[in-house]
């Protein structure tokens, strides 16, 4: 293995245990390593330079990381970190000026907006601001120093501004998430998929979901490749040894694609496939232009 499952809390200090899914991006971690640079500058050729294009908005100056979770019931949390400047606070300004209501309420000294149902755009001649994933509205706040804090209810907005953009009690918790950890780690997720309610499809995707209860991915630099890794808890032991051989299986048949490169083939045949007990654990090291090249094919 190249990284250690840990429970919720190892390296992502604002993810709570009760936590249905979870996102870390480490940007500046990407930007610092060799082997992260190839992914950063095909980031940043993708979606960084058209944000800045559209919004004037550099998230390659202003933004560290991001840190996104949702617990049943909360809706969604982000937290981005990074040296915010005041220019880029005064557009998140109008977008929520777009709405008609500024009148900031506050909590713990701080000051917090609510952003109303449905879509909010900002239109300024070049591009469109919007912030269109709370559903039900949510509240923003742009007073806890190097943050921006956006929470799907108003109590979890004022726990965040009462501990500093943290979320209090995040720890090792009973029936936490599981999270793989790494060194010089670029991307952290997971996801409690016990809880994704049975659409009834059958594709391979659905079959393998329905027959976990969590799973765990880590992107992570390690020397001079890229370590990618996938954890699976599934729902007893002998469904782990099943997903495990139905991965032998498919690279196995891959061998047979003509279209696939030899480089590319050697790598999936160095995966790593293990099982044990209910675990099943997948891990690789790639060279970071071959991501790159696979990304954009």
């Amino acid at each position: 293995m190249l990284a250690a499952p840990v429970a919720a809390d190892a390296e992502i200090n604002d993810i709570p245990g009760s936590a249905d899914w979870y996102l870390y991006l480490d940007l500046e971690q990407a930007k610092s390593e060799e082997a992260g640079k190839a992914l950063y500058d095909w980031l940043d050729g993708e979606v960084i330079s058209e944000v800045e294009e559209e919004t004037g908005v550099n998230l390659d100056q202003e933004i560290d990381s991001l840190t996104a979770f949702a617990t049943a019931g909360e809706g969604p949390v982000v937290v981005i970190e990074g040296p915010i400047s005041t220019d880029t606070k005064d557009k998140i300004m109008a977008v929520i000026a777009a709405e008609g209501d500024i009148s900031p309420l506050k909590a713990s000294g701080s000051r917090y907006y609510k952003i109303g149902d449905g879509d909010v755009e900002y239109t300024n001649g070049d591009g469109d601001i919007n912030l269109d994933s709370l559903d039900d509205g949510g509240w923003i706040s742009l007073d806890v120093k190097d943050k921006i804090l956006i929470a799907g209810t108003e109590d979890r907005m004022k726990s965040l501004l009462a501990n500093k953009g943290r979320v209090p009690g995040a720890g090792r918790n009973k029936g936490a998430l599981l999270v793989l950890t790494a060194e010089k780690a670029l991307l952290q997720a997971g996801m409690n998929t016990g809880s994704i309610k049975d659409d009834g499809d059958d594709d391979l995707d659905s079959k393998i979901l329905r027959n976990t209860e969590q799973v765990a991915f880590l992107l992570a630099v390690v020397k001079d490749k890229l370590a990618i890794e996938a954890e699976l808890i599934t729902t007893d032991a002998e469904m782990a040894q099943s997903l495990a051989s139905v991965a032998r299986g498919l690279i196995s048949l891959v061998a047979f694609d003509d279209s696939m490169d030899a480089e590319t083939m050697a790598v999936l045949q160095s995966m790593k496939i293990e099982a044990r007990g209910n675990n099943l654990s997948l891990s690789l090291a790639v060279d970071p232009e071959l991501v790159v090249r696979t990304i954009d094919n």
